[in-house]
């Protein structure tokens, strides 16, 4: 009865996306948010995104929550991304998984975009008056192994963006599952990503004076960049000491033209790791393409320390994108 429930709910999440994500090029740039599509972590991004079905620890949490399950221990994760055009982002998280009851975790991610001098109307050139405007993005999560096949995950966020004197506020969800069937490594992975109601600006700094009359008007709501992704693994070396897996995600977006993304990752004596990805998009004037990273995992008396990198191939016109995470389990 138990494989009925999930095998249903399953598949009523796939009907039910089956209309909501039908990306298209009219819709591209209508979502706001767009904080919620950078990725964090070194190795999924090395392997061009392609992990939804095979993540674990921290770095699930923007993935795919499912992996969550995963987790041994307690892990923390630290990751800096200097992003296009002198923005920064920094990411903190933990986990730690509690028996009978499942894996718990929390992360934080702010993007700053760095100090910008004011512009009005009638002072085109500047006033003087510098801001900085932050986009944050809190992160509560629960995974739970729910079969000896089937994981689940869920993430709740909290939106923060701050624009000079004004703001906006919203939630989204993303929802995941994992199926193993413990077939030479195989893995499919299915999750919902930023799904939630729409967000919009408010404060002070829309207020003006029109025909001497004091006037506020409102900001116009927005949607979020939410997804359906699509995954799978698979181990095609798995002996003694050397572990290669390739994967593979589809990407169906309500915001823009759907994505393909490929990775591989060769792993030995679990402690020293070689990965490199792509991404492909008929979209036009799409950035990202070839990715490549390495890893290594070092054991202190109990505790392990992993540290990875990745470098993402971007257009000309950017700087490669390039990611240094560090984490901690013990």
């Amino acid at each position: 009865m138990k494989h009925k429930v999930i095998i249903l709910m399953i598949v009523l999440l796939v009907v039910s996306l089956s209309s909501a994500y039908a990306g298209n090029d009219r819709r591209i740039g209508t979502a706001g948010a767009q904080e919620l599509r950078i990725p964090v972590g070194s190795r999924g991004t090395a392997m061009g995104g392609s992990v939804i079905a095979d993540v674990s620890g921290v770095e699930a949490i923007y993935w795919n929550p499912a992996g969550l399950a995963y987790t041994t221990g307690t892990e923390a994760m630290f990751s800096h991304q200097p992003y296009l055009v002198d923005i920064d982002v920094n990411f903190a998280g933990a986990a730690t998984t509690i028996e009978d009851f499942g894996t718990i975790a929390a992360a934080v991610k702010v993007v700053s975009i760095g100090d910008m001098e004011e512009t009005t109307d009638d002072e085109p050139d500047g006033t003087g008056r510098i801001y900085s405007p932050t986009m944050s993005v809190l992160s509560l999560s629960y995974s739970r192994i729910l079969t000896n096949r089937v994981v689940f995950g869920i993430t709740g966020k909290v939106v923060y963006e701050n624009i000079f004197d004004v703001t906006a506020t919203g939630t989204a969800f993303d929802i995941g599952f994992i199926y193993n069937p413990d077939w030479r490594g195989l893995k499919i992975g299915m999750v919902i990503k930023n799904y939630g109601p729409e967000m919009r600006f408010s404060g002070r700094g829309f207020e003006t004076t029109v025909d001497s009359r004091q006037a506020s008007p409102k900001g116009a709501s927005f949607d979020l960049p939410s997804s359906f992704n699509l995954g799978i693994s698979y181990d095609f070396i798995n002996q003694g000491q050397n572990l290669a897996t390739v994967s593979g995600n589809f990407v169906s977006n309500n915001y823009s033209l759907d994505l393909w993304q490929g990775g591989a990752e060769y792993v030995y004596d679990d402690k020293y790791a070689l990965r490199a990805g792509y991404n492909y998009s008929t979209q036009d004037s799409w950035l990202y393409g070839l990715s490549l990273g390495a890893g290594v995992k070092l054991d202190f008396q109990g505790t392990t320390i992993g540290i990875d990198y990745s470098w993402t191939e971007t257009e000309d016109v950017f700087d490669a994108n390039q990611y240094i995470t560090l984490k901690v389990q013990f």
